[in-house]
């Protein structure tokens, strides 16, 4: 069983262009017993506050589950002395999640389609399918080690 999860987190009240907005930072071990800890920890700071519709809290839930361990696994390798930097911008309109490890990067147009008939059996690829599909936009940073998910508030 892995040592509790002791996470540090800087929560901010910012003034935004349309109200105010609250930022949650953390770092998270490169150990994925830790994702499922941290996701509900982003939750409760920034979508129990809001309210957001099931659909929403589900999507955000999966979407950054998948990022982190993307990060922890393909990204830090699961290297222990590495973690992996989370913010979270959580404006009145959408949710903003910013996800980045401390690996090299990757090209995310070279991952293939998981459902293509070809890959089908390959796990390569479903997390990076499911944060496209589950958050309204994401980008990348041109490293490949960082990403953006945006999730728009009902």
């Amino acid at each position: 069983m892995p040592e509790p999860l002791a996470l540090h987190v800087h929560r901010a009240e910012l003034a935004g262009p349309v109200g105010p907005v609250v930022e949650v930072a953390l770092r998270i071990p490169s150990d994925v017993a830790h994702v499922e800890a941290a996701v509900e920890l982003l939750v409760r700071h920034c979508l129990e506050p809001v309210g957001p519709a099931r659909r929403t809290a589900f999507r955000f839930r999966v979407a950054v589950a998948e990022a982190l361990a993307n990060a922890i696994v393909c990204g830090n390798r699961a290297d222990p002395a590495l973690a992996v930097a989370v913010r979270a911008e959580c404006h009145p309109a959408e949710l903003r999640v910013h996800v980045t490890d401390d690996g090299t990067g990757f090209d995310p147009a070279a991952v293939p389609d998981p459902i293509g008939t070809d890959d089908l059996e390959r796990a390569c690829g479903r997390g990076l399918f499911l944060i496209r599909n589950l958050s309204d936009s994401v980008e990348f940073s041109p490293r490949g080690n960082s990403l953006c998910m945006t999730f728009r508030l009902p």
